[in-house]
C-alpha cells in the first residue's frame, strides 16, 4: 500500500487550486443578500428595548474596524485577484450585517434619540434627501456603466470605473451616501442623527475604504489603479486633469 502524505504548503496549495480557481459563484452570493435582505427586514420591525437599540447603533459601527482588518489579512496571506474576490465577499458580507443593520435601526428609531431640534424647516431637508439619492443613484449606474459592476458583492466591478463621476473623485458612491445621509438628520432635524453619521458611520466607511479596498483593487487592476489613485482625489471632488 501506497501511502500520500501532505505538508502544509501541499495542502494550501491543492486547497487553492480546487476551492479558488474563481469567483463565488452567483447563488452564493444571492444567499447572503437574500440573509442581509431578512436581517434588514427584522432591524425594521423588531420591538428592542432602549439599551438594545443603543448596542446596535454603536457596536455595530465599532465591529466594523477589527472585521476589516481581520478582511485585510486574509485578502494579503493570497495577494490574487481570484482570492481577493472570496476576501471581499467575506468583507462584504460583514459589513452588511454590522453596518447596514444599524444604518436601518437609526433611521426607524431616530425619534427615540433625536437629541436638540436642528433649526432647519424639513421641507428643505427634504428636498436634499431627493437630490442626494438622485446623486447616489447616479453613481451606481455609472458604475454598472463605467465598471461592469454593482455595488458591494453583488458584482465586483470588472473594470476599473475612471470616467463621469469617478473622474472626479474615487469615491463618489460613499461621498453621496454620506451627503444623503447628512441630509437625512437635517430632514429629521436630528442633531444626535447627524452625529451618529459624522462620527461612527462615516470613520467606519473611511477606514473600509483605506484598510482594505484600496489594497483589493491595487490587486486586481494592478498598475493601472495605482495611476488612477495618484491622480484621482479619494473623497473630495476635483476637476479632471488632461
Amino acid at each position: 500500500m501506497v501511502h500520500q502524505f501532505w505538508n502544509r504548503s501541499d495542502l494550501v496549495a491543492k486547497i487553492k487550486g480546487c476551492s479558488m480557481k474563481s469567483v463565488p459563484s452567483f447563488p452564493l452570493r444571492a444567499a447572503i443578500f437574500a440573509c442581509i435582505l431578512l436581517a434588514i427586514a427584522w432591524a425594521i420591525y423588531a420591538r428592542l428595548s432602549n439599551a438594545m437599540n443603543l448596542i446596535i447603533l454603536i457596536g455595530g459601527p465599532l465591529l466594523v474596524f477589527p472585521h476589516i482588518l481581520v478582511g485585510r489579512w486574509i485578502l494579503d496571506r493570497h495577494p490574487e485577484p481570484d482570492w481577493a474576490a472570496w476576501a471581499t465577499t467575506y468583507v462584504h458580507t460583514g459589513i452588511g450585517f454590522l453596518l447596514v443593520i444599524p444604518i436601518v435601526r437609526a433611521i426607524v428609531t431616530h425619534q427615540q434619540w433625536a437629541g436638540p431640534v436642528i433649526p432647519m424647516p424639513a421641507g428643505a431637508g427634504l428636498v436634499l434627501v431627493i437630490l442626494t439619492g438622485v446623486a447616489a443613484l447616479v453613481t451606481v449606474v455609472n458604475l454598472a456603466l463605467k465598471g461592469l459592476g454593482a455595488p458591494f458583492f453583488i458584482s465586483l466591478s470588472r473594470k476599473l470605473a475612471t470616467d463621469w463621476t469617478y473622474a472626479w473623485t474615487r469615491n463618489p458612491m460613499v461621498l453621496a451616501v454620506f451627503a444623503f445621509f447628512l441630509s437625512l438628520g437635517l430632514w429629521f432635524q436630528s442633531t444626535f442623527f447627524v452625529l451618529w453619521t459624522l462620527m461612527l458611520f462615516v470613520p467606519a466607511m473611511l477606514f473600509f475604504i483605506k484598510v482594505y479596498e484600496e489594497r483589493e483593487l491595487e490587486i486586481r487592476f494592478g498598475a493601472s489603479y495605482l495611476e488612477y489613485k495618484s491622480k484621482t482625489p479619494m473623497l473630495f471632488p476635483r476637476k479632471p486633469t488632461v
